[in-house]
């Protein structure tokens, strides 16, 4: 295996990347997660960018021997950049890093966002950068849990060269993720795909907290507590084992795991659904249409089923 290139000539094992002076720009949740990750693993965090009081106090708390220095100090000291900022931001950090000669030459340069490769990085591998795009195939949250969650993690890497790949690899590796190739012209259907998987999956679940909410509101359950609007409660409670169940199922038997009234073709059960839903939130009736409209396809519905969602549609 190619190895990456050793910290100010420091000898390696073999085995893994040597070891690196690193730099975060910035200490958001994922920068931070991914530069714990890295001491962890046994390099070296000699700087990080925090410009809001949140950010700050996280690099405060995770980070604490780490200085919080501005962008182009940080770019200086690295050997290994880590740019962790929202994707909309990174073309402009990009190229005023280019522009005003602030990274090294031969400074490994990473990016985390999963929709762009490593082209968007071009003006940096113009001036002899190694360029990478290392995106973790994880939500975080900013809590404890995050750094944990990055062993396992699968981690979408993109590079110019055989070289670029090795290095990614080893890095991934070596925080304990699993790395795999998404090539340059894929990166935005790759995030898209991530993005429903996760994001809405999320707006499912709370839309669906929402309705048993108003089923249930005022009632206990063994008299132990009342369905109310506080996170984390009863409403939760009932719907994370079917949630969770119903996840694990389509990951392990795919197709054969849907099931409910659009699966089975019971539309009468459907437009029942549909009227009670608007009843509390119309908004929420019409996602429900337009998943049950994707489930029906998938599950080849009768027309029936059709009929029922497309007249909801009309009204």
């Amino acid at each position: 295996m190619v190895q990456p290139p050793a910290a100010g000539g420091a000898p390696h094992d073999g085995l893994r990347p040597a070891r690196l002076t690193v730099g975060v720009i910035s200490a958001g949740r994922v920068g931070t997660a991914l530069g714990v990750a890295l001491e962890r693993a046994e390099h070296v965090v000699v700087g990080c960018n925090a410009v809001s009081n949140a950010s700050r106090q996280r690099a405060g708390r995770w980070l604490p021997d780490t200085p919080v220095l501005p962008v182009d100090e940080v770019a200086g000291r690295a050997e290994l950049l880590l740019l962790a900022v929202p994707d909309t931001e990174l073309p402009g950090l990009v190229a005023g890093l280019a522009a005003t000669g602030a990274v090294r030459a031969d400074t490994i340069v990473v990016h985390t966002s999963g929709a762009s490769g490593v082209g968007v990085l071009a003006p940096l591998a113009a001036q002899g950068c190694i360029t990478l795009a290392i995106h973790p195939a994880m939500t975080f949250a900013g809590t404890d849990e995050d750094v944990d969650r990055l062993r396992g993690t699968c981690f979408g890497i993109t590079a110019g060269d055989e070289i670029g790949y090795a290095i990614a690899q080893s890095l991934v590796l070596e925080i304990g993720g699993e790395p795999f190739r998404v090539r340059e012209d894929a990166r935005t259907l790759y995030h898209a795909a991530l993005a429903h998987s996760s994001n809405h999956v999320v707006t499912v679940l709370l839309d669906a907290v929402e309705a048993l909410r108003a089923a249930l509101w005022g009632q206990e359950l063994l008299g132990q507590q009342t369905v109310d609007d506080t996170p984390a409660g009863l409403a939760e409670r009932i719907i994370g084992p079917l949630a969770r169940a119903s996840l694990e199922n389509a990951l392990q038997r795919g197709q054969a795991a849907l099931t409910g009234p659009v699966a089975r073709g019971d539309a009468a059960a459907v437009a029942g659904h549909l009227q009670a839903l608007a009843e509390v939130n119309p908004d929420l009736a019409a996602a429900y249409r337009t998943n049950s409209w994707r489930t029906a396809q998938r599950a080849h519905a009768p027309e029936e089923v059709f009929e029922v969602l497309s007249e909801a549609g009309r009204s």
